[in-house]
């Protein structure tokens, strides 16, 4: 009987009535959107960070990483890359000799991460040849190629066909430098990380190192994500004595931030739902003034305080659901059409987004998985906004309302 009446009264001024409804699902659809342009961004980091940066997991010696001396080698890379395709739950794994140098120019100089890279293992990894936009990258017709990242090009004023100096220490501990010259410069959706890094052949930086066929580091590269855990494991248990680390591990401040960004998207979510509860609560409040009268006159003939309080918070609670269905239909339609086409937001903050290590074309994800704690903040606000009006109707004096 009470569901009926609430019903009806909610339909007897139908502008109202559109207006929170329409309110609600403007207010669930922005809150979903929020999560849907966070998720995709989030998704897309980590993306970046897996294929283009660390790959999955990476192995080095022990004591490699404390202050990248190139003595602490990892030796006869044939039997390594053997042993980790041996598992089903790899799909690519490359190796790489890596140096801390100072980078020269006639324009000045600057202090850069050299990877010695063997160019069509390292391409399954990390997908660099797709990444070169200037220049041929590695010919193999000429020693002492190198690739520059686009950032590090513009602040040293290289380009294809320059000369530099690349100057480190090699296993020995020697001073030794060598002559390269740009034969590609490539970009990445993390510019911080183009200016620190450059790429030669493995070949040319070994034998300036005096290594051999020695190498400093092993990427790999998995089939599913979710086997990050398993394939850490059985690495570590076939390599023992060696770091084994996940790109959670390397990359902690991206793990940091998937962790941290749902906090965030709560809190936006929580902002909106609080405008929303002051439009629900302005409305109710007219709602119950334009009806004093009538309220006054159930309470005479005998409706309890109660009833009348269930009897707003039950109108209350069929506006937020009709505003519901309207509110996650569109903003399902919406995060499916831009997650296949996009948001392309290079035109006024790409140099931002790619400072930080994220894409500028953004993929909105619809967030199935926090749905559920979407529609309880919604169903939560909407009870709370009609407390007040509520209470204020079960205060009215039948007596006072009738003259009114």
């Amino acid at each position: 009987m009470i569901i009926r009446m609430a019903w009806r009264n909610i339909w007897r001024n139908k502008m109202r009535s559109v207006a929170i409804a329409l309110s609600v699902a403007i207010g669930l659809f922005a809150g979903i959107s929020v999560l849907a342009l966070y998720k995709g961004m989030m998704k897309s980091r980590v993306r970046t960070v897996i294929d283009s940066e660390t790959g999955h997991l990476q192995i080095h010696h022990p004591e490699f990483k404390k202050d990248y001396d190139p003595a602490y080698l990892l030796s006869d890379p044939q039997k390594w890359i053997g042993d980790i395709r041996s598992f089903n739950t790899i799909k690519a794994a490359a190796v790489r000799t890596v140096t801390q140098a100072m980078l020269s120019t006639p324009t000045g100089s600057t202090g850069v991460q050299v990877n010695g890279i063997i160019p069509e293992a390292e391409n399954e990894v990390s997908l660099l040849k797709s990444k070169i936009h200037w220049g041929d990258g590695f010919t193999g017709r000429k020693k002492n190629e190198v690739l520059v990242g686009k950032k590090l090009a513009d602040k040293m004023k290289l380009k294809p066909g320059s000369k530099l100096v690349l100057t480190c220490t090699d296993t020995a501990s020697d001073l030794v430098s060598a002559a390269f010259r740009v034969t590609g410069i490539y970009q990445t959706e993390n510019s911080p990380l183009d200016e620190r890094n450059v790429y030669v052949n493995r070949n040319d930086l070994n034998e300036m190192l005096n290594m051999d066929n020695s190498f400093h580091e092993i990427v790999v590269l998995l089939n599913n994500d979710e086997d990050l855990a398993l394939a850490k494991q059985q690495l570590q248990e076939r390599f023992p004595s060696f770091l084994v680390e996940s790109w959670k591990e390397i990359s902690p401040e991206t793990e940091l931030m998937v962790n941290t960004m749902d906090y965030y998207m709560y809190i936006i979510i929580g902002i909106i739902m609080l405008a929303l509860a002051f439009g629900i609560i302005n409305t109710m409040l007219m709602a119950i003034l334009e009806r004093t009268r009538e309220i006054g006159m159930m309470v005479a003939l005998g409706m309890s305080r109660f009833r009348l309080f269930l009897l707003v918070l039950l109108e209350t609670v069929l506006l937020t659901i009709t505003g519901t269905p309207p509110g996650l239909i569109a903003a399902w339609l919406a995060a499916n059409y831009y997650n296949k086409k996009g948001i392309d937001i290079s035109s006024f903050a790409g140099d931002t987004m790619s400072s930080f290590g994220f894409s500028s074309m953004i993929y909105p994800e619809f967030p199935g998985a926090e749905l559920f704690i979407v529609l309880m903040i919604v169903i939560t606000t909407a009870l709370v906004s009609c407390i007040f009006p509520a209470i204020r109707a079960g205060r009215l004096q039948p007596v006072e309302a009738l003259r009114k």
